[in-house]
Formats: C-alpha cells, sequence, structure tokens
C-alpha cells in the first residue's frame, strides 16, 4: 500500500488516528528506509507518529522492516552485549563508554552504535575517541573482552537519514526509540535499552515482549543506557521475551562521587574513566549492579543462541 494510505490512517490527531498492524507498519517504515518516499512524505510520517505514538505492535513492525534491511553484525557464537547511545550528555558527563569498557574487562564482546542527532548535547563520539576507540569503518563482529563503535549508517543508511530529520523538524521521531530497541546481531545478543519518562517503560518493555528479545531496560542517565552514578534506578530484564525484574532500585541521590568530573567535558570525562578503569577510583554502585546483570542475561542468551529473534 502506498504510503499516503497509511498517511490517511495515522495523521489523524491523537484521538482519530487508527493504529496499524505489525505487517502494515513493516509495510511503511520498509518504504521510508528504502528512500522511496519523498521529503514531504518523510516530515509528515514524522508528525504524525509524534502526535499519535506508537503502539507496541507498531513499533515491532517497524524493527521487522529494519532487521530485513540491516547490516547484521556476523554470529560468532558468543553474545553481544549491544549498547545503543543517542541521547547524549547534557548536564552529566557520558558514561556509556565506561559500561562498555567495564563489560570488556569481564570477557564481553561489546558493539556501541549511534549517531549525535542535535547540535546541543555532548555524544559518545567526542568520548571514545579520547579513549582510543574509534568508528568503525566496516562493521564487524568485537571480539571477547572489546568494545567496538559503529555509526549508525553502517547499519542501515535509511535509518541514519531518518534520525537526521530530527535537525530539520526539531523534534524527536519513530527513529530515535526504534533505535535503542534495535538487534543488530545474527547471533545471540543482550540489548541494553533506557527511557527518559516512566510511561515508556511499559511500552518499551511490551516490544521487547513481542520481539522475543534478551535486553535490559532501565531509566538511565539523561537517556543513555548506563546507570545514573548516582543513584540506582529500578532494572527490568527480558529473557527472550520474558519479563525479570533485575533491580527493585533504591532511593535517594548522591551529591557526589569521588573524581566525578563537573560538566560534559569529554576529556574530562575520558580522564575520569581511565581513573575507573584503572582502579584509581570506584566503580559507583550503580554501575557496578549494571554490569553484574547484564553479565547475567548474557550467560542466558549463551545458553539459548540466537533463538530469540522474532
Amino acid at each position: 500500500m502506498g504510503i499516503s494510505q497509511y498517511l490517511k490512517e495515522i495523521g489523524r490527531g491523537q484521538r482519530g488516528a487508527r493504529p496499524l498492524d505489525r505487517p502494515q507498519a513493516a509495510d511503511l517504515f520498509g518504504q521510508l528506509l528504502d528512500g522511496t518516499v519523498t521529503d514531504l512524505e518523510l516530515g509528515a510520517f514524522c508528525i504524525a507518529m509524534r502526535v499519535k505514538g506508537e503502539t507496541p505492535e507498531e513499533m515491532a513492525g517497524f524493527l521487522d522492516a529494519t532487521r530485513a534491511r540491516l547490516e547484521l553484525v556476523p554470529d560468532t557464537g558468543a553474545p553481544i552485549v549491544v549498547l545503543p547511545s543517542y541521547n547524549g550528555a547534557r548536564r552529566l558527563p557520558v558514561l556509556t563508554p565506561l559500561l562498555a569498557l567495564l563489560l570488556a574487562q569481564r570477557g564481553l564482546p561489546v558493539l556501541i552504535h549511534g549517531a549525535a542527532t542535535e547540535g546541543s548535547r555532548v555524544f559518545v563520539t567526542e568520548v571514545l575517541p579520547e579513549l582510543g576507540i574509534a568508528a568503525l569503518d566496516r562493521l564487524r563482529t568485537p571480539q571477547a573482552g572489546e568494545a567496538v563503535f559503529a555509526a549508525t549508517d553502517l547499519l542501515h543508511p535509511g535509518l541514519k537519514r531518518l534520525l537526521d530529520v530530527r535537525r530539520v523538524l526539531g523534534l524527536r521521531n519513530s527513529a530515535h526509540s526504534l533505535a535503542k530497541l534495535l538487534d543488530p546481531c545474527a547471533g545471540p545478543a543482550v540489548i541494553v535499552s533506557s527511557y527518559t519518562h516512566p510511561e515508556y517503560a511499559q511500552s518499551m518493555g511490551a516490544v521487547f515482549e513481542l520481539m522475543g528479545s534478551t535486553a535490559m531496560l532501565l531509566r538511565g542517565t539523561e537517556g543513555e543506557a548506563v546507570a545514573d552514578a548516582r543513584r540506582t534506578p529500578p532494572m527490568e530484564g527480558f529473557v527472550r521475551g520474558r519479563r525479570v525484574m533485575l533491580e527493585e532500585g533504591r532511593r535517594g541521590t548522591l551529591a557526589g562521587l569521588p573524581g566525578w568530573p563537573s560538566g560534559t567535558d569529554p576529556a574530562a570525562t575520558a580522564g575520569y574513566i581511565r581513573e575507573v578503569l584503572h582502579g584509581r577510583q570506584p566503580v559507583p554502585d550503580s554501575i557496578t549492579l549494571q554490569v553484574e546483570h547484564i553479565l547475567r542475561l548474557a550467560a542466558e542468551a549463551a545458553e539459548h543462541g540466537g533463538d530469540s529473534h522474532a
């Protein structure tokens, strides 16, 4: 079906719009990824879905279409921890690289993927080079004990095009939520995803259930997939789509941490990460817990292999 017909269904406002079923959503999103629609139609889709909001079935369809077109990370049998990084740092240092490198220290292969989606934040792409981690020039499987970074356009240029619409419209769209739920691996994986507002916990969790994912979901640091170093948030897990509570969370916020960098400067953030990795500063308790939970999810993924892909 042409995109104009889909726009008639989803573009009737928050109350009048009709949800698409999963195959329809996959067909629509596939057209967007393939670049067969005009810029006007692309903008109309982004605004319509922003007003209406995606149902879990629609997001599952969007993910189906994306996965079918992705350059998948090759399967070597070992579970890969996938850390999407699309929010960046507004007030707090972006510690996604710290989580990645702590997991690598424990022997896991880690793939960070992401893109800078706005100009007012510090993104992981500014911190990783300070730590000696360059962006991949071709997609490959990280080795055990290695953390690598893949820009979104290595996964699929059409997905990057959708993310770039934010710079024109000033609003996030479905691609931003999708990227944080995406499994780009041909084999077993643990997706670590985060939300910024509590209402997204249920909807994102419902998508993981529909996709049969092995994943962690938490309210991360300013939308990044790493736990806030100052507090311990609840952490939910998904084992082949089945919800499990990993961490109930703890009340209270620390006023400060040893060696904590002030602000979001990439060099200062990288310096703090090196201090923690070398044992000269303690690993924040919340991130220690997150690492242990991800290790357990990776063990589950290893036991069941790549049979979770819906």
